[in-house]
């Protein structure tokens, strides 16, 4: 674990900060869409919404379970595992993910819905118009929040754990494939639950770790490139 704080990793903190705020922002708008978000937040929008509507967990008539607080409660039931097998995987990042994110689509899904007077269904056109540039957002800020180099979310660390053991007995690059199984496994539950789930969630189960990893590396050389 590593939550050193000093001038030199200051930047990085600010440039990690911002980026899970603007997943948060982002993934609000996939929600306006209808079209999905990807599999994790599919799946906790999913059991949030579940726990809210049984109305198990209220204080004084209010449910006090919502998407940023499913979710932190979720990532931190997974930070346990982490911290058991790889707890270099976490830091700065991995509370900037499990905290923000969540709070951040919470607070602009109140704010679209209450201050912005924007109804929970919107027209075709006006879905098609705001998902590609929230697709966009959303997949260039978790491609800078993982390359700040701050630690992992619980959810992206799990397959990194299991594949690295996996490769240490048969010595064959299993990471994708293991994120594509817990990709699946959460959309299912994300559409057992009547989540956030759409067209666009099962292409992110697909696509989203590649893409990622394709932005980052582009990062990443753009960096060795301007240190040159």
């Amino acid at each position: 674990m590593s939550f050193k704080l000093s001038k030199e990793n200051i930047g990085q903190i600010i440039f990690m900060l911002a980026s899970v705020v603007v997943m948060g922002f982002s993934l609000s708008i996939l929600v306006l869409t209808s079209f999905g978000t990807d599999p994790c937040s599919a799946m906790n929008y999913g059991v949030s919404g579940a726990i809210s509507a049984s109305g198990m967990l209220k204080i004084f008539g209010i449910n006090v379970i919502s998407f940023g607080t499913y979710q932190l409660l979720f990532n931190l039931s997974l930070i346990i595992i982490v911290i058991l097998c790889k707890p270099s995987l976490i830091g700065w990042g991995t509370l900037g993910n499990m905290i923000v994110v969540g709070y951040t689509a919470d607070f602009f899904a109140w704010f679209w819905h209450h201050v912005c007077g924007i109804p929970p269904a919107l027209p075709l056109a006006i879905r098609l118009a705001i998902l590609v540039p929230g697709l966009i957002l959303f997949v260039l800020s978790a491609a800078c929040y993982m390359h700040s180099g701050l630690g992992m979310a619980p959810y992206d660390a799990i397959p990194f754990i299991i594949s690295e053991k996996v490769t240490e007995k048969t010595g064959k690059d299993s990471f994708r494939i293991i994120r594509l199984v817990q990709d699946f496994l959460c959309t299912m539950i994300g559409v057992l639950t009547g989540g956030a789930y759409g067209l666009m969630t099962f292409l992110m189960v697909l696509t989203l770790g590649p893409v990622v990893q394709s932005v980052g590396n582009f990062l990443t050389r753009h960096d060795r490139e301007a240190t040159d």
